[in-house]
């Protein structure tokens, strides 16, 4: 039996992180069950939680940061969850550089998207709903990556998915909403049963789900069960991130409202499949395919994003797939291994700040133009919304990697050491990316061009869509959040570049690995970035910025474009490959149950029925007949021991 690490007890400061959890708990339980008496001060409770938590997650962090780094990893065990047979579980915390790591996106972004919500939701009538239901994601997001156990990981995994399906369908009145809300839940489901059948493998190899336990014993898992469990892994991951090819339900997702796109898409549900993956690294490690996989699934999934975001004309669309790109870049990264782990969770903490920042801004954009998504009807907005213009432009610049912002620190180094892999692995999936930065600097120059600059389109459908269209910049409740994300995305790179983030997430990931038998020199790259992604700026100002743009879509379109604009066939695919067979096999299986199993039972049932009846049919109930019945018997039975006799 391999010897189980000590884990620190958490103390101190350390002590009170279940109330990172608690609080947005509490502030759910009260908006939810308080009814209209909270109507009046309920959005306030809960951005006054979910702030609470950020500056307590604070508090722990600079706590944990004066330990040395072998210290850095603490335990709360809270009570005990359950125990059936000899699974034991506890409701336990494990608080150490990731989940603080975590903790501090998702309260942090959380609670600014929470605050641009008050403004953003002001004349809705369910505000108050909304805020319980937006703290209820945070709670669940919160226990995620905050639980000790995979059971408790699941239990958070599972809220999240209840939490998204709730905001995703929020205009109930939309059948639009209620199907895009129904389509994430399901194909979640999927992801969401690899992640079970990953957990039943480990609980029967190991027999135990406790991290510290399954990642101090996983050497006793053999290759084909370690292989077994990365894949499932991933498979819930991909539900979870929306990575391929279970990416179609989350662009669908921009049904809700665009408070809840930004926290989906930016600080919590899309980033919990790169943390399943970085938190199972001692797992990972053990499966050279199950990495290689990953890292595949990652690059198919950016240059997916990235070819449909060209495509795309609604504003909110164009930032859900550079989204599924974005995060394709961190499945890449933590399919790296040891070179990429930490660099993949580096890009994801600054794509929270500048894709959080971008939805705002498109948010904004909306609130000043009646909620018109398309782009085609903007134009020339700069001028009237100079705020939003100045914000949004900084997380677009910050988006495409322009030199010393945050995505310039963080998008490079995973191409840097995609270019290191292996043989051919190198070239494909550095050239990959490379390419995918191209195409992300086009469709969000082509964005920021059709709706900021430009001539006015929307002056010209005054009098034919009925409305009367005044663009205004949105309340200092919203832009205050869009300000502090657009600093976020301008110094955060270069701080946690400066501070060395992977080394501060070693005792979580391992020491960052440079990769070996680099084809093009680190230095290189990022001149090649940023060449490519001049030339993407440069094509989208040939395109669009020195064209007319007409206000409604042209037709007919080539080819490419309608495959984008139909997600490259993504729901067709689904619905070919798993929605029909899927309902013919349960169609099959009900004529089998209707005509087999109930067919068999009936039969048998009415086979005994009809042999009862014909025999109670000789029970007359007159003597004579019985008298003769009793003769017949004697003479049978006399005739056959007189032929035994005989012979």
């Amino acid at each position: 039996m391999t010897e189980l690490p000590e884990v620190a007890v958490a103390t101190g400061v350390a002590s009170l992180a279940w109330l990172l959890f608690v609080l947005p708990a509490l502030g759910a339980a009260i908006l939810l069950l308080a009814g209209r008496r909270a109507d009046g001060w309920g959005h306030w409770l809960g951005v006054g939680t979910v702030a609470t938590s950020f500056v307590i997650g604070l508090a722990i962090f600079f706590d944990t940061l004066a330990l040395e780094p072998e210290a850095r990893t603490r335990e709360q065990s809270l009570f005990q969850w359950f125990a059936v047979g000899g699974l034991d579980v506890d409701f336990g915390l494990r608080v150490d550089p990731l989940s603080l790591t975590f903790v501090l996106l998702i309260t942090g972004v959380g609670a600014l998207i929470h605050l641009y919500s008050v403004g953003y939701m002001a004349h809705d009538p369910g505000r108050r709903r909304f805020f319980g239901q937006l703290n209820l994601f945070v709670t669940a997001m919160l226990l995620l990556v905050l639980g000790n156990n995979f059971v408790l990981l699941y239990l958070g995994w599972e809220g999240v998915g209840l939490a998204s399906y709730l905001l995703i369908g929020w205009y109930q009145d939309r059948p639009s909403a209620a199907t895009a809300a129904k389509k994430a839940f399901l194909m979640n489901r999927v992801g969401d049963v690899g992640l079970a059948l990953a957990i039943f493998i480990l609980w029967t190899d190991l027999g135990t789900l406790q991290y510290t336990e399954v990642f101090a014993r996983v050497g006793e898992l053999s290759s084909g069960a370690a292989l077994a469990i990365t894949l499932l892994l991933l498979l819930g991951a991909c539900g979870k991130s929306g990575q391929f090819p279970l990416q179609a339900w989350l662009p669908d997702a921009m049904e809700g409202p665009t408070p809840v796109s930004a926290l989906i898409h930016a600080a919590t549900m899309v980033t919990a499949g790169v943390y399943l993956i970085a938190r199972a690294n001692p797992i990972y490690d053990l499966s050279e395919a199950g990495r290689l996989v990953v890292a595949i699934v990652g690059t198919i999934t950016l240059l997916i994003g990235a070819i449909i975001g060209c495509a795309y004309d609604d504003i909110k669309k164009v930032l859900a797939y550079s989204t599924v790109s974005q995060i394709g870049y961190m499945f890449l990264a933590v399919g790296l291994g040891p070179a990429g782990y930490a660099l993949g969770i580096f890009h994801l903490l600054t794509h929270g700040f500048f894709k959080a920042g971008l939805f705002l801004g498109a948010g904004s954009v909306m609130h000043a133009m009646h909620d018109e998504v398309d782009m085609r009807r903007y134009g020339g907005l700069a001028r009237y919304l100079p705020i939003t213009f100045a914000t949004f432009g900084l997380g677009y610049l910050a988006l495409i990697g322009f030199p010393f912002l945050s995505g310039y620190y963080s998008k490079d180094e995973i191409i840097a050491a995609s270019f290191g892999a292996p043989g051919w692995q190198g070239w494909v999936f550095g050239g990959c990316a490379t390419l995918a930065a191209g195409l992300t600097a086009f469709y969000m120059t082509r964005l920021v061009l059709m709706t900021f600059f430009g001539e006015r389109r929307w002056e010209q459908l005054q009098t034919a869509d009925g409305k009367d269209y005044h663009p205004h910049e949105a309340p200092a409740v919203m832009t205050v959040p869009m300000v502090v994300l657009a600093v976020g995305s301008v110094f955060a790179g270069f701080l946690l570049y400066v501070a060395d983030l992977p080394a501060f997430l070693a005792p979580s990931l391992g020491e960052l690995v440079e990769p070996e038998g680099a084809v093009v020199a680190h230095s290189a790259v990022p001149f090649l970035v940023v060449g490519i992604s001049a030339l993407g700026v440069l094509v989208a100002w040939l395109t669009v910025g020195r064209h007319r743009v007409p206000v409604h879509r042209p037709e007919p379109v080539s080819l490419p474009v309608r495959a984008a604009r139909r997600d490259l066939y993504a729901n067709a695919i689904n619905e070919t490959l798993i929605a029909r067979p899927g309902i013919w096999l349960t169609r099959a299986l009900v004529y089998f149950d209707n005509r087999g199993v109930d067919g068999l039972v009936n039969g048998s049932a009415a086979a005994l029925g009809g042999s009862s009846a014909r025999l109670r049919r000789l029970q007359t109930g007159f003597v004579r007949s019985y008298a003769l019945s009793m003769l017949g018997g004697s003479v049978l039975v006399i005739g056959a021991l007189l032929a035994v006799v005989l012979a």
